[in-house]
This record gives structure tokens, C-alpha cells and sequence, in this order.
């Protein structure tokens, strides 16, 4: 039977410590004291320890000159901050929150001797983004006290913190971090303790396959990363952010997830990315990624489909049920030379004798041939009115004035257009396919509910909306059709459906989950 302990609380008098000076464990040092705590920073290098806060206070003077902070908060903020060379210093530590290497060993070791030291109410948390806490809690003789603290990089900009609970992690340590991290202005989510938690997982696809666009040559990086940006409403394109995580950093993190899971191709780590890291690009901090950075570097642009100055189509007719993507719909009725709706069930347009469909996993050129007419599929945008690109595939039988009609028509709408090769699912559709996969997943085997998962994303890494939001939104069956398409056309288990998909797919049309 788990041994319960008294755990209450923390006040804004209790103390914390933070164990690791770097970036993450300044960072979170920064947001204890900001909320009032007494913070004791612990590094096994002190004058390493000693710079960082340095440092920390440089910044926030700086931010006090610029009039963008206030001085008697900034020297209060520091002066709750102490530098400790010794862990002893620690006993009184209501709570204990490690930051060091990523290294199971060190921190299984780091936390033993804390046990020694501290009381036996004193919590312990790690902000580890890959390590299982169960296996750090099992050099504890009370492992119910132990929890993950995930922050985000940079943590006091960041709202997002992951509650990660272990095997033996006590409901009682979870709902106390729960209410610190409110206090600290923190938006929290509670998660069961697997590889990646939440978003380090559910995020594997963002990255995933815009990476394999760029291996199958679909596009340069920075046309790659237009698509997701500007028409899929994310806040960087996937290769932007990895250059500004760091490479190394992100592979690392695949590489660990992918290992995790017993080497599931969903997955899979990427070889242009290896190599990128093989080589040292790892991206702003070496100056050279999938971009260059220095002053003299120009930023590339993307390749947009050049004007098309022939006449608008003379018709535009509206098939179906557009309400999904209705503010499409709308654009195109406010737009467009002549609209006509029909009750046909698939939403689809004609532009003159041109289907123009949003993508769902097949190619053009296989739509085109079952359904014998030209075709130019569109991507997925979180708002196509508000995106100033839209990307587009065309099928291979296609005339060349065939695609230019819907081009010209989209350019009218004032749209920058992608034009892509004839990519299956082309960007944005297969990777909100995949996030909200993954994110069904999550719930389905009880790591996280509907609704921590979705904020993790929007919170944790700036989605425009949740993943399941987003799909229940677009409708289960056209993330199931889109999936089972990639399946087929890869044959390989990475596009394979979950099974919460297929059962949301036959229950639901459209219904939030």
C-alpha cells in the first residue's frame, strides 16, 4: 500500500530551489522568485551559476531602462534569488526542481541525495522534456513526492507547464503543482508519464513531414516553410523552428521519442535532418541550418506561382456541404464571376470544366483519372480568408490553361499561390492529419484528456488551434480518408489511423469530441 504523506500547499514563504544554472534553469529560477518565493540556485559549477545570474540581471536592468519594467519589482525579483554552492543549503526547500543534463543516471543520483537532505514533505520535480519520471522517482524512497515540471523554452515567456505524473506519483503532488503553477501565471496540464508527455510527442508530425517533403524534393525550405506559416496559420514554418530550437536539439528529441516507442515509423527521425546535424549546421546558434543567418545573408523567399493576366473563369459552382471550410466558401461566393450551388454531398467546385477539391490524401492526377476531368487540389488553412498563400496541386493531365484558371481566379482573391508538384495530401491537410492522429492517441490510451492535450499545443507551441479541435472542426471522416489514402499510397504503417480516429469517424460528423 503507497505511504501517504502530508503534502500541502506552497505558499508564496515557502522556498524553492532550482538545481542547474542554464538556460531553462535560470529561466525557471526567474519565474519562482518573480511570484514571490525565496529561490536557491544550486549549480555544481558556482561560477558558472554566478554568470548566469549576471546575466539574468543584465537583461532585466535593461528591460527597467527601456521602461518596460518596473525597478522596485526588478531588484525585489533578484534579490529573492540566492546562489548556493552546496546542496545541504537545500533542507528547507519546500520544493526542489532539477534542470540539469538529460541524463537518467545523474538524475536518479541528484535526487537520492536530496532525499537525505530535504524533509519528507519537500516535493521534487524535474523539468526533464524526454526522461521517464517514474524511472527517476525509483531511486526515492517515497517516489509519490516526485512529479515532472516541464517548462517551455524561454520559461518566463512561455504559459505552458506539463504536470507529468510517475507510476507512483500521488494525486495529492500533482493537484499541489497544479495550484502552484496557477500561482506562478502558468497555464497547466496533467499528463501521465510517457515518452514525450504531450507535446514533444503530438508534435513529432509538425516537424515529420515537412521534413520528408523536403527529402522527396517537393519544395525548397523556404517554400515549405510559406505553406504551414502563412496558409496553414502556424506561428514559424516546421525548418524556421528547428533551426531556432537548435538541430541538434530536435533531432535529439525524435531520436528519443522514436526509440521510446520501440521504433515506430510515425516516428522516424529524418536523414536531411541528421546529416544537417552531422555536419554542425545546427541552425542560429552555429549561424547555418536549413538557412543562413549573419548580417550579410539574405533571408530566402518562397517560389510563388507567377500572375496569370488571362480572363477570370466564366463559372464557379459550388458543390456540397462547404461548411467545414465555409469561410472559403464565402470568399469564393464574394469573389468569384458566377456561384451556383447543388445539393451534391462532396464539396467540391467547378472553375469552368476544372474540379477544384481540397486535398485528401490522393494525388490530382488520381482524382483527375477516377473522376475524368482536369483537377487542382488546395491545401488546408485554419482560415482561408484571413491566409495570405494558399497551395495547390494539379494533376499531370491537366492542359497548362486548366490550372492557370484557378490560379488566376485565386490571385483575383488576393492570394499568393504555392504551386506544389502533385504531392499526396499535400502540407498542411497530412500534417493537421497526423497531429490530431497522434493527439487522439493521447487520449485514448489515457496520457492526457481532450482538453490539457489541446492546450498543450496551443500553449506549448503557438498552434493556431488545438489539433482536436481542428479536426473535430474539418470533420473526423476527412482526417480518417485523408490518413487511409497516405496509407495506402506509402504502404507503410507511419499513416496507419489510431483507433479513436475510426471510432470518432463512424460516430461523429463534425461533433466535438
Amino acid at each position: 500500500m503507497r505511504e501517504k504523506m502530508a503534502i500541502n500547499t506552497l505558499a508564496t514563504s515557502a522556498t524553492v530551489a532550482v538545481i542547474g544554472a542554464g538556460t531553462m534553469g535560470i529561466g525557471i529560477a526567474q519565474v519562482a522568485a518573480a511570484a514571490g518565493h525565496q529561490v536557491k540556485l544550486f549549480d555544481i559549477a558556482l561560477p558558472a551559476a554566478s554568470r548566469a545570474l549576471e546575466q539574468l540581471e543584465q537583461r532585466l536592468r535593461k528591460r527597467v531602462e527601456a521602461g518596460k519594467a518596473d525597478a522596485h519589482s526588478t531588484a525585489t525579483l533578484l534579490g529573492h534569488i540566492q546562489l548556493t554552492g552546496s546542496l545541504s543549503d537545500l533542507a528547507d526547500c519546500s520544493l526542489v526542481i532539477e534542470a540539469v543534463a538529460e541524463k537518467l543516471a545523474i538524475k536518479q543520483s541528484l535526487f537520492r541525495d536530496l532525499e537525505a537532505i530535504c524533509s519528507t514533505d519537500t516535493l521534487f520535480a524535474s523539468n526533464t522534456s524526454s526522461l521517464s519520471i517514474t524511472a527517476i522517482a525509483s531511486a526515492l524512497q517515497h517516489p509519490q513526492r516526485m512529479a515532472g515540471l516541464h517548462f517551455f523554452n524561454p520559461a518566463p515567456l512561455m504559459k505552458l507547464v506539463e504536470i507529468v505524473g510517475g507510476l507512483e506519483t500521488s494525486p495529492e503532488t500533482l493537484s499541489c503543482l497544479q495550484v502552484l503553477a496557477q500561482h506562478w501565471g502558468k497555464h497547466s496540464v496533467v499528463c501521465r508519464s510517457t515518452p514525450g508527455f504531450i507535446v514533444n510527442r503530438v508534435a513529432r508530425p509538425f516537424y515529420g513531414e515537412t521534413l520528408r517533403a523536403l527529402e522527396e524534393q517537393i519544395a525548397d525550405p523556404a517554400t515549405l516553410d510559406a505553406v504551414l506559416r502563412d496558409a496553414g496559420g502556424f506561428a514559424m514554418g516546421p525548418l524556421q523552428l528547428t533551426d531556432l530550437i537548435g538541430q541538434d536539439v530536435n533531432y535529439a528529441v525524435t531520436e528519443s521519442v522514436y526509440h521510446a516507442f520501440y521504433q515506430d515509423s510515425r516516428f522516424t527521425p529524418s536523414l536531411v535532418q541528421q546529416e544537417l546535424v552531422a555536419a554542425g549546421h545546427l541552425g542560429r546558434k552555429s549561424g547555418r541550418g536549413f538557412y543562413r543567418y549573419g548580417s550579410e545573408q539574405a533571408v530566402p523567399s518562397a517560389t510563388f506561382a507567377s500572375a496569370v493576366t488571362a480572363d477570370l473563369p466564366h463559372s464557379v459552382t459550388l458543390h456540397g456541404d462547404w461548411s467545414a471550410i465555409g469561410e472559403f466558401a464565402q470568399l469564393l461566393t464574394g469573389n468569384a464571376a458566377a456561384i451556383k450551388h447543388s445539393g451534391q454531398t462532396s464539396p467540391f467546385a467547378r472553375v469552368d470544366e476544372v474540379t477544384f477539391m481540397l486535398t485528401n490524401g490522393k494525388t490530382a492526377s488520381q482524382v483527375a483519372e477516377e473522376i475524368g476531368s482536369p483537377v487542382v487540389l488546395f491545401d488546408l488553412s485554419v482560415n482561408y480568408q484571413h491566409a495570405p498563400v494558399i497551395a495547390i496541386s494539379s494533376a499531370e493531365q491537366n492542359a497548362v490553361p486548366h490550372t492557370a484558371k484557378v490560379i488566376r481566379l485565386l490571385q483575383s482573391l488576393g492570394k499568393q499561390v504555392i504551386h506544389l508538384p502533385d504531392y499526396p495530401g499535400l502540407l498542411v491537410m497530412r500534417t493537421v492529419a497526423m497531429l490530431a492522429n497522434e493527439a487522439l492517441d493521447v487520449v485514448n490510451k489515457g496520457v492526457a484528456n481532450a482538453a490539457d492535450t489541446d492546450d498543450a499545443m496551443r500553449f506549448g507551441v503557438n498552434y493556431p488551434q488545438g489539433p482536436l479541435a481542428w479536426g473535430s472542426k474539418l470533420g473526423w471522416q476527412q482526417i480518417l480518408t485523408t490518413l487511409e489514402n497516405l496509407q495506402r499510397y506509402y504502404a507503410e504503417p507511419r499513416y496507419r489511423p489510431m483507433p479513436l480516429l475510426r471510432r470518432y469517424a463512424s460516430h461523429y460528423s463534425g461533433a466535438k469530441c
